[in-house]
């Protein structure tokens, strides 16, 4: 005879001063429950999960937007202070070139200096990809411009390297180069080259550079050297002439008194005399010229201090 199939029942128990309360469970209500139960927890896990998610992908990107403005901003900033930099390294370049003219050495030629900053082509290098793409074509340009600036700096450097070196080797030379203006201040007028003379309207090739001061301004010798002339003469009035040596002389003309006596040696700076009106003159100024080998050169090439215009 066969024995009747039990289901089991469970029951929760529970108790308080008011009494005994129980609950009856057969097995099926039991893993219905349970059923329910993970089916609502796991729906609300998953709701959570992806509320989370979200959250935290909306601050990630927040926070990414953040950066990017700040990468950005140090970007523009970085750029800014290049492009500053490399308008003062054309700066550097022109003054490259005075103190080579100083120096008596020749400019870099125009190709040789493109080459020298030029380089190789940079390799590529890799960006992390969570960059984005603004700021990776930034970063390559940036990096362009960081390298071609080195290597600028890299060339000046050689370049003033070159000059020291001959500048130290050839000290006694370049004390003998004109130098620095001759008077203090002025206007500068009547340039080196052809013009009309302002006396009598002939166009004629003007030697030297005129300054317009007043009566009286003292004139200083632009470089040592001896005094050759030291007289009045003809159109130049009261001038001197001083022979620097190394091919170089200098003449100073129209002046009101001269404080030098010829054969005198002189350095670079000592007083030689006062500008005036003397000689073929129309106001009171002084005609500077500047001979390299007896072929005038123009004087304003060898201003080395700060002039007055």
């Amino acid at each position: 005879m066969k024995q009747p199939i039990t289901e089991k029942h469970y029951i929760l128990h529970s108790e308080s001063d008011s009494g005994v309360s129980q609950w009856h469970f057969s097995g099926n209500q039991v893993f219905a429950l349970l059923g329910v139960t993970t089916v609502v927890l796991g729906a609300f896990l998953f709701i959570s999960a992806d509320f989370i998610s979200k959250f935290l992908y909306d601050q990630r990107l927040q926070e990414f937007k953040k950066n990017y403005r700040s990468v950005s901003q140090n970007l523009e900033s970085i750029q800014s202070r290049l492009s500053e930099l490399d308008q003062q390294m054309l700066e550097i370049e022109q003054k490259d070139q005075a103190v080579r003219t100083y120096a008596g050495m020749p400019d870099v030629d125009k190709d040789i200096r493109k080459l020298g900053i030029g380089g190789a082509a940079l390799e590529k290098v890799a960006m992390p990809d969570n960059l984005a793409p603004a700021v990776n074509r930034g970063l390559s340009v940036l990096q362009i411009d960081i390298e071609k600036l080195s290597r600028q700096v890299n060339f000046e450097l050689a370049s003033y390297e070159s000059i020291y070196n001959r500048v130290k080797s050839d000290i006694d030379r370049i004390r003998h180069i004109p130098s620095i203006r001759p008077v203090k201040g002025g206007y500068l007028n009547s340039i080196f080259g052809y013009r009309r003379d302002p006396i009598d309207g002939v166009r004629r090739f003007h030697q030297g550079q005129d300054i317009t001061v007043s009566k009286g301004t003292p004139i200083y010798a632009p470089a040592d050297g001896k005094v050759k002339r030291a007289y009045y003469i003809g159109g130049f009035g009261n001038h001197i002439r001083l022979e620097h040596s190394y091919g170089y002389a200098t003449l100073f003309a129209h002046l009101s008194k001269i404080s030098v006596r010829h054969g005198q040696k002189v350095r670079r700076g000592d007083l030689i005399g006062y500008t005036g009106n003397t000689g073929r003159s129309t106001a009171p100024h002084l005609h500077y010229e500047v001979h390299h080998y007896s072929t005038p050169k123009n004087p304003l090439d060898y201003f080395f201090t700060v002039a007055s215009k």
